[in-house]
């Protein structure tokens, strides 16, 4: 049976971050429960709700933005002291209000997840682990990536205290003390962790997991290892995920998943069989999802889906059916409850416009006085811009408290803008000037009214690296804009992995000289993404990499003084080889080079780009055949007399043209490429064969793969 959600919106907060919303505990069965929230204003609120208003139990003084909102109390009790980090410090409340802890961590960065298992409290920063009991120091670990996210495994079950990290580089981490017990591979950088059913299952070892990438999954964290149990992958291509909660908000006696999304959609899955789980419904709000939490809170014995978004609306999805009155016709007679608050709504909007009117008007006369002073106002943006695997393109996600007016996207480099079926903003390109160091890409996005949300995507062009820019205007008044900074990497393509293919045809890079390991590690964090800033512990480090366009592969393996990359594509090397040389040039350091290149690896990476080559060529010649074909049937009347092959092409024309639609300069790419691994193989040669382009170009027309094999073998 579907579930049948109603959704009512309840209160409007400051800006919140993820996980900063929560449900007290109940005091009875069915009986309504409180909420509280923190948010970037600092200010935590607690409130609940009678006759489908919001009465507030209390409501702190503004500060510092809070990061984080964790329940807590005595093992086995109800949970309903309210702790929230604020920087580097841990406040206390009662759940009437009243402070009873102000904890100043010894941490030098702001908190950014936080977990509480009775006594105990777990903390991470960017990099760094700390666990407090009764807030005196017990354990401590630095991480090699950033962490996302912290729970620890239920005591009173496992026995033993262990803390799971997720981190960036797409790894759980497990912890015994201060040390790494294990190691999870995931398939995505995990942002968020959750137990499952709330309690870990009946080992208490069961968390669930979601992605940035839209992934959601499931394993067991038993004293040795990991055992994974099912995964969920992102087919509908849907935001990243940024709480999960466990509820049964179907009523059926088995908790559901909930899960909260970066693109404003909500997700139940139900657990049909012991199976995975099966996605039963979902709903879609206009800005991204930072807490979700399942109870009762509007009304007594009608469960709901209680959400925080960015911008602090918090709104529930209420199992409470919509009391109507038939009457005659087709009017419909509302409830005197619906009535009277449609009544003070209208009494409240009134008193809001007198008041922005008052305002405007306030602001106009000191604005023009002699005194005057120019103030710009504040507003926060959120913003991501994450490569996507399925594509290989960039998600560009700009998300506002208030309505967005414009977008305008400014980029040094070449970069193609795709189409996005979500963007509703109208898009107008400016000519752009062919002068070096100039602009490549101008273009304005002006959104339609209470968009607070726009996704853009973009696909670049390995080797060729810079800065892309998006000038953010809301509309406020008086007018201002603020400026987001975007860095295209030379192997911007690139996507970290676990490990690689160690049989391919490997060419090889060495890089020696009198650089530390450090000015090394900023080398390769400016050359590829998903690299973190900080330089690893240790002395040497290994990372793997996947061209997402090409599915071609890269080991990176430094330490101080001595650099080694291996790729089985030679422009891999050829980039990294410039790039490199480029930097130690600018700091007059001198490398002592070497590579060793492999000629099957050529081969290789021909036979890799030809599917998809052949793939887009005939593509190309389908819609390029669409519009002809079409007046053919208008002039004939009937397509019988055509071949199979022709009339496919008339039935699927819709579908060819919005894929070449989706896919700008998608051939031309791929020409580009083995342009340029031409031009890579024999430079390393010594040879310059630029003047044998339009000859290969030629060849690559005829889509002959055995003849292009044998030119570049013959060149």
């Amino acid at each position: 049976m579907e579930p049948s959600l109603a959704r009512v919106d309840y209160l409007k907060v400051g800006v919140t971050a993820q996980k900063t919303m929560r449900l007290l505990p109940a005091s009875g069965k069915k009986a309504t429960q409180k909420v509280v929230v923190g948010d970037q204003d600092g200010v935590v609120t607690c409130f609940g709700i009678k006759k489908g208003e919001a009465v507030p139990v209390f409501r702190t003084l503004p500060g510092r933005k809070i990061s984080r909102l964790e329940l807590g109390g005595a093992l086995n009790t109800p949970q309903e002291k309210i702790f929230v980090a604020i920087g580097s410090e841990v406040r206390g409340f009662t759940k009437r209000g009243k402070q009873f802890l102000s904890f100043e961590t010894n941490l030098t960065e702001s908190i950014k997840a936080m977990y509480i298992s009775g006594a105990d409290l777990f903390l991470c920063a960017s990099y760094i682990y700390n666990h407090y009991c009764d807030c005196k120091d017990q354990h401590y670990f630095l991480s090699v990536d950033k962490i996302n996210d912290i729970l620890c495994l239920p005591v009173d079950k496992v026995k033993c205290i262990t803390p799971v990290l997720a981190c960036q580089d797409r790894v759980l981490r497990v912890l015994q003390g201060s040390d790494l017990l294990y190691e999870v591979e995931l398939p995505g950088p995990p942002t968020v962790l959750a137990l499952s059913n709330g309690n870990g299952g009946d080992s208490g070892e069961e968390i669930v997991y979601g992605t940035s990438d839209g992934k959601l999954g499931f394993t067991q964290i038993t004293g040795t290892k990991a055992i994974p149990r099912w995964e969920i992958g992102n087919e509908k291509k849907r935001g990243g995920i940024l709480c999960i909660d466990s509820f049964d908000i179907l009523g059926d006696g088995v908790k559901e998943l909930l899960v909260g999304r970066d693109d404003g959609m909500i997700e139940i899955y139900n657990f049909e069989s012991a199976d995975d789980p099966v996605l039963r419904h979902d709903y879609a709000l206009s800005e991204s999802i930072a807490s979700i939490q399942g109870g009762c809170v509007g009304k007594d014995g009608y469960d709901e889906i209680l959400a925080a978004t960015y911008s602090g609306w918090l709104t529930g999805l209420t199992t409470e059916p919509v009391h109507r009155e038939g009457g005659s016709g087709e009017e419909l007679k509302l409830s005197q409850e619906m009535q009277s608050k449609i009544s003070s709504l209208r009494n409240e909007l009134e008193q809001l416009q007198i008041k922005v009117l008052q305002e405007q008007d306030k602001y106009q006369q000191s604005s023009q006085s002699s005194t005057a002073l120019s103030s710009v106002p504040a507003f926060s943006v959120n913003d991501k811009f994450t490569l996507n695997k399925d594509d290989a393109s960039y998600s560009l996600i700009l998300e506002v408290q208030t309505a967005i007016d414009n977008v305008l996207v400014q980029s040094d480099v070449p970069l193609d803008l795709l189409d996005v079926d979500k963007n509703s903003a109208v898009v107008s390109f400016s000519s752009c000037d062919s002068k070096p160091n100039s602009n490549f890409l101008l273009a304005t996005y002006r959104c339609q009214a209470n968009t607070t949300r726009l996704e853009l995507k973009v696909r670049s062009i390995e080797g060729q690296y810079g800065t892309l820019q998006a000038y953010v205007t809301p509309r406020i008044q008086p007018k201002t804009c603020q400026v987001h900074q975007y860095q295209i990497k030379p192997l911007s393509l690139h996507q970290r992995t676990h490990s690689i293919d160690q049989d391919r045809p490997m060419n090889t890079l060495m890089l020696k000289g009198q650089f530390s390991f450090a000015e090394i590690h900023s080398w390769i964090v400016f050359c590829l993404p998903e690299v973190p800033e900080k330089t690893p512990a240790g002395e040497c480090i290994t990372f793997y990499f996947q061209n997402t366009f090409l599915g071609t592969q890269l080991e990176s393996t430094y330490r101080k003084g001595e650099g080694y990359f291996k790729s089985d594509n030679i422009s891999t090397i050829s980039i990294l080889k410039d790039v490199l040389s480029k930097e130690a040039t600018k700091r007059k350091i001198n490398l002592n080079i070497s590579y060793d290149v492999n000629e099957e690896s050529v081969r290789h990476t021909l036979q890799l780009i030809h599917p998809k080559l052949e793939y887009q060529q005939l593509l190309a010649k389908k819609v390029h055949l669409i519009d002809a074909l079409r007046e053919l049937q208008v002039h004939e009347g009937s397509v019988d007399f055509l071949l199979p092959k022709y009339r496919s092409i008339l039935e699927e024309a819709d579908q060819l043209l919005e894929e070449y639609k989706r896919q700008p300069a998608h051939l031309e790419r791929l020409y580009g490429m083995i342009t340029d691994l031409f031009i890579d193989k024999f430079k390393f040669k010594g040879t310059n064969v630029k003047t044998k382009v339009p000859l290969l170009l030629e060849i690559l027309d005829s889509c002959d793969q055995d003849g292009l094999i044998a030119f570049f073998d013959a060149a």
